[in-house]
């Protein structure tokens, strides 16, 4: 781990050497590019708690040690602010918090919260990009000068509304509010900004809170929106943060969904725009364990799975309409995506077979990527030419999930949320306000017949073993346990009953389904 990965951002593990590429992502002209910028240890940060969860500890200390002494974010670098805060902010918020954690002994001697002073400094450059008229932030920004001159307004839905866990984490370990208000201040505006099908664009002006480009679904764009209302209620308690998120995914379902897949739509209108496959989308499934909607989960990852096999990878782009690779995105750069919900399918689950998913993805990565130098990208997955790049999230995702599906003793040590870029953020009870009562819809009714229980994630569901019925038929059962009501369905824990395998109540998820739950 000690050796390229330090100073430099991204490995080419092909020629064995490295790109300095944090001023890159995002790029796509590679405008402004600092001539003496030498990388701000990029994948490094990214892999600190990936190198937790695998049990290096003697590694993360010398990684830890090594950042407090040699990295400066003092550089003349534009850099995309949105990449930054889920990479770079989240790897060291994400890291300081476990390092912060006497119980797993990370270090031989005294953690002097190193990491926490380098992402307060971080946080403090990004606060002029919130200096709009709208408080939507620009998408980029100057590391040592702030905003340029002349810098563009433009930004996207993601670069937006997922800055909150990272931003809002930050408040809460330093104990100024600063960076948690003005990431709110953004979401709430973004908010105020969808249409009257509850649906939002993809590219927005940030200086006259314009909407530029209409058309969106749940990948590239927009997809961490919707992830981040989700895990920002897990994570803080906020009910405005679930009913947003519950308002949306029910606009996401209606409008962008046809079948197991997910188009993209007009957000005035509704009409279907692009009939595309993306690899982002893969990440969707496992929002979707996250609140119980396992059915819908499973139904599109075996999809994107069997795209997956068609190819070995899952590529880039894939036209759905003429079932065919998109003439241009054909490639693979290791993305994480589909091996994220694995994981959390099989969290919700212990279905068998996603551990077989797990497996045929490992498998293509060693045939496919595997290089002497390292893991490279696929440039062309109809002829698996490779490219001479690793990116960093390879490390704090792809190779992250594969871990835990395959080990998942990290996850039951505490409740965790895992950020988009799969750092894990503890959910602490310092930080939580009282927890809401599950959203009901409107049209439901009920009477409250006794105090509700704090469900944190289904990343704490318990799930039964199928019955064995006396005939010998076997019912499958998955993240839900049959009971008499058809649908599984419920309004309060009363509707749920007593497990038959293991005589423990289950109770009601903020879903509205019956499970066992691991309650804090």
């Amino acid at each position: 781990m000690i050796g390229i990965f330090l100073q430099h951002d991204e490995l080419k593990p092909i020629s064995k050497t490295f790109t300095n590429s944090l001023s890159e992502l995002g790029n796509l002209k590679l405008e402004h590019l600092p001539q003496d910028y030498n990388g701000s240890a990029l994948t490094l940060i990214e892999s600190l708690s990936s190198l937790v969860i695998m049990g290096n500890n003697t590694e993360f200390e010398r990684a830890v040690l090594w950042l407090s002494e040699n990295l400066t974010f003092d550089v003349d670098a534009r850099i995309n602010l949105f990449e930054c805060n889920i990479r770079v902010l989240g790897g060291l918020v994400s890291a300081h918090l476990l390092a912060s954690d006497s119980s797993k002994k990370l270090f031989q001697g005294a953690y002097k919260n190193q990491l926490l002073a380098l992402a307060e400094d971080l946080g403090k450059r990004f606060l002029p990009a919130f200096d709009t008229p709208t408080g939507l932030p620009y998408a980029w920004i100057n590391l040592k000068y702030g905003v340029m001159e002349n810098e563009t307004t433009e930004t996207s839905t993601s670069g937006c509304g997922s800055l909150i866990l990272e931003m809002g984490a930050l408040s809460k370990m330093t104990g100024d509010p600063i960076y948690e208000s003005v990431a709110l201040r953004a979401l709430r505006k973004l908010w105020s900004m969808q249409s009257s099908l509850k649906l939002f664009g993809t590219t927005l002006d940030v200086a006259t809170g314009q909407w530029i480009e209409y058309s969106s679904g749940i990948g590239a764009g927009v997809d961490s929106f919707y992830e981040y209302l989700l895990k920002a209620h897990i994570l803080f308690g906020k009910e405005d943060f679930w009913k947003m998120f519950h308002s949306a995914y029910v606009a996401v379902q209606k409008y962008f969904r046809h079948g197991p897949w997910y188009h993209e739509a007009d957000m005035r209108t509704g009409r279907a725009t692009y009939w595309q496959l993306t690899s982002l989308q893969a990440f969707w499934p496992g929002l979707q364990v996250l609140i119980g909607d396992v059915i819908a989960a499973n139904s599109s990852h075996r999809e994107f799975f069997h795209v997956w096999k068609n190819y070995g990878v899952l590529p880039e782009r894939y036209l759905l309409d003429y079932q065919m690779l998109h003439p241009t995105e054909k490639y693979y750069p290791l993305r994480p995506e589909l091996a994220e919900s694995t994981f959390y399918l099989y969290q919700a689950t212990k279905d068998p077979w996603y551990i077989e998913v797990g497996e045929s993805i490992v498998n293509s990565l060693n045939l496919y990527t595997k290089v002497e130098g390292g893991f490279a990208s696929i440039k062309d997955v109809t002829t698996m030419q490779l490219e001479d790049h690793q990116h960093s999230f390879f490390l704090a995702e792809t190779c992250k999930y594969l871990y835990l599906l395959f080990d998942d003793s990290f996850v039951h040590e505490n409740n965790y949320v895992f950020t988009t870029e799969g750092h894990p953020l503890p959910v602490l009870s310092t930080w939580h306000e009282e927890l809401p009562e599950a959203y009901i819809p409107t049209n439901w009714t009920f009477v409250k017949r006794q105090p509700r229980v704090n469900r944190i994630s289904a990343m704490s569901l318990q799930v039964c073993p199928a019955m064995n019925l006396k005939s010998g038929q076997h019912i499958e059962s998955a993240c839900h346990i049959p009971d008499a009501r058809s649908n599984y369905r419920c309004l309060t824990d009363e509707d749920c009953g007593v497990d038959a395998t293991t005589c423990r109540r289950r109770s009601c998820s903020m879903a509205g389904y019956c499970g066992l739950w691991l309650i804090i």
